[in-house]
Order: structure tokens, then C-alpha cells, then sequence
């Protein structure tokens, strides 16, 4: 197991070199090289925390009957909810009503975040990736707070890599769904403009809460959309100018 830069594009073939360094540090190539399609491509960053952003997307409150907040609403996922590419979304029996929730995740750098202004926060990124909050959506609606309902394990996706060159004031934010991986439902579409608090706020605000280490990922919000994933289902989240993560979904017990 080890870090890599992916290198290449669609038309040549993408291939991964591998690193001897962790991706904050300079880059230090070990001249191993290999085609992207025989890496197991794991989660892109180890976390210590997962910050997750409620409410983010107008048209999400609404349809889930809240009122867009009036600061960013925040709430842990634990690291041990993160899983990578292709890996499965497990469903524990203790829920009936599991959603699936398109992101855009921000993955902070070398130099962490506490209490950063917005110029100090948009320094402490690193890169984004793709993230699905996964959500038993019965059990949010149960509980007085979201632990439960976020933090099972594997609800939490994140993939295929960290893009850390990428303007994301406008970007389109997708999720599909479906059976039959070559034709799948579209679930979600929004753009990453529609957030009521952009990136630099969230970054900012988080830090004055908790200090932000190296790796930490903030999920910035889901669009409207949201519905129901059941085991046997596939859950693909793409980022527009990142790429696509995919999961299939299975009953734990």
C-alpha cells in the first residue's frame, strides 16, 4: 500500500507513480510505475475526522422540510466510516431507510487549519475528491443528534483521488443509481455554486471549532435529490473536473 500521482489522460491511458513521500510533502517518485487498471485504488487520504455540512444546498433543506441554517451546520462522520473505490456500502438490519448523499470533499493540507480567516483557509487546502454521506435517514430523523444516522461503517465513500488543481466555484455535483451499471438512474444534479456557504467559509468556520490536521476531509453538502439505495443496488457520485466514485451496496447482516 502506497501513495501515487496519476499521471496521463483518457485518450493515452492513465497510469499511477508511486510515491515514497505522503502526498503533503514533496513528491519523491520511487520509479515505480504501473497502468491504472491493475491499482486497487483504496480511499485517497488517511483522516483523523470527517466533517460533514448540513444543509448546504437550499433545495436539500427544503426537501427535507428544513429551513436553510443560518451558520454552517456541522457534524462529525469517524474515520473508521471511510471506505474507497468499488468498495461495498454495508446496511446494517437496525435501519430501514438508508440514502445515498453526492459531495464535493475538501481535503486539508500539510499545514492543518485553526482558526483561519478565509485567505488562511483557502492556504490549508490541499485538494478535493469525491464523497457519498451515506445516511440512515430513519434513524437521523430518531436520534437527537447524527452520530448514529453518519457514522456506521463504510458510510462513508471517498474517491477515486484528490484533485489539487481545480476551480470549483461552478462545478456539477451527480449521483446515479441503478441495478445494471450501464444504466443507471440519475438521483442528484446540482452545481457547486448553488452552496449557501462556500468553501473558504466552511474551511474558516470548522477551524474556529475544532483545529483541522493534515488530511482532515470537510464535506461541503449535498444537492436535492436524495433517495433510497437497498443492497444489490450501485452508487456512482461524480465531481465534474475529479471523476467518479462508485460503490455497490449490500446488507451487513
Amino acid at each position: 500500500m502506497s501513495f501515487g500521482v496519476v499521471e496521463g489522460d483518457g485518450a493515452s491511458g492513465l497510469t499511477v507513480a508511486e510515491i515514497s513521500s505522503l502526498p503533503f510533502e514533496k513528491v519523491v517518485p520511487t520509479g515505480q510505475r504501473w497502468a491504472l487498471p491493475d491499482v486497487r485504488l483504496l480511499a485517497p487520504i488517511f483522516s483523523s475526522k470527517v466533517i460533514g455540512v448540513g444543509r448546504n444546498y437550499a433545495e436539500h433543506a427544503a426537501e427535507m422540510g428544513n429551513e436553510v441554517p443560518k451558520e454552517p451546520l456541522i457534524f462529525i462522520k469517524p474515520s473508521t466510516s471511510v471506505i474507497g473505490p468499488n468498495d461495498a456500502i454495508r446496511i446494517p438490519s437496525v435501519t430501514t431507510q438508508v440514502e445515498e448523499e453526492a459531495e464535493l470533499a475538501v481535503v486539508i493540507g500539510a499545514t492543518g487549519a485553526r482558526r483561519v480567516d478565509r485567505a488562511g483557509a483557502e492556504k490549508a487546502i490541499f485538494g478535493y475528491t469525491v464523497a457519498n454521506d451515506v445516511t440512515a435517514r430513519d434513524l437521523q430523523r430518531k436520534d437527537p443528534q447524527w452520530t448514529r444516522a453518519k457514522g456506521f461503517d463504510s458510510f462513508c465513500p471517498l474517491g477515486p483521488w484528490i484533485e489539487t488543481e481545480l476551480d470549483v466555484s461552478d462545478l456539477e455535483v451527480r449521483c446515479e443509481v441503478g441495478r445494471d451499471p450501464n444504466n443507471m438512474e440519475v438521483r442528484q444534479i446540482g452545481r457547486t455554486k448553488d452552496m449557501v456557504f462556500d468553501i473558504p467559509t466552511l474551511v474558516s468556520y470548522v477551524s474556529h471549532v475544532m483545529t483541522l490536521l493534515p488530511g482532515d476531509v470537510i464535506l461541503t453538502g449535498t444537492p436535492a435529490g436524495v433517495s433510497q439505495i437497498v443492497p444489490g443496488d450501485t452508487v456512482s457520485v461524480s465531481v465534474q473536473g475529479i471523476g467518479e466514485l462508485r460503490n455497490t451496496v449490500v446488507a451487513l447482516d
